[in-house]
């Protein structure tokens, strides 16, 4: 889906939700100045997706028929476009990770509990590895069915490998599992930005 595709699903997503939202809050939504805002909406609007109102000196944007069924339309493109985006993710994941040895019976921790720990979750599972639970600082005690444990307290699973999957704080995660006990050799970070 190319970027005016998903401004112009926000654009009627937004003006769907709420009618009289300000150009000014539409720009912010959208990340882009107030005047090219304002370009957008002209466009929806000469392409007939939405129709300008002003009762009462008060700007209203209501999607018409036409509007109703683009945006129904770019919704299905934009799913189409993040589940194959998700599948190209989660099998470039497996793939790194089939590289490794993985010995039978072997104890897997992942750090951490976004986006990137459940596809390495769902690519070990695939791959008939084990994963113990997860390593998280937040307070939740379980996370895909699995146990959640802070990084101090991960010693007593007596781990083979834990596989660090946190974008944000893969540093400060290493260096609290070493300092708890983890030899630096057991940690393999994933998903790291270069």
């Amino acid at each position: 889906m190319d970027l005016q595709g998903q401004r112009d699903l926000l654009l009627l997503s937004e003006l769907d939700r709420n009618a009289g939202a300000t150009q000014r809050t539409l720009a912010t939504k959208l990340g882009v100045a107030l005047g090219l805002t304002n370009l957008y909406v002209k466009r929806l609007a000469r392409k007939g997706y939405i129709k300008v109102a002003t009762p009462r000196n008060r700007v209203r944007y209501l999607l018409t028929p036409q509007g109703c069924a683009e945006k129904s339309r770019l919704t299905y493109q934009y799913m189409q476009y993040s589940l194959s985006h998700y599948r190209e993710m989660r099998g470039r994941l497996k793939d790194m990770l089939s590289s490794l040895e993985w010995p039978k019976g072997q104890r897997v921790a992942i750090c951490g509990t976004g986006e990137l720990a459940e596809l390495v979750y769902l690519a070990l599972r695939e791959m008939n590895v084990n994963c113990v639970g997860f390593v998280d600082g937040n307070t939740r005690d379980t996370f895909l069915s699995c146990p959640v444990s802070p990084p101090e307290r991960i010693t007593a699973w007596q781990l083979d490998r834990v596989l660090i999957a946190d974008f944000d704080h893969a540093a400060a995660y290493e260096e609290q599992l070493v300092q708890s006990g983890t030899p630096r050799e057991k940690l393999l970070r994933l998903g790291l930005r270069q």
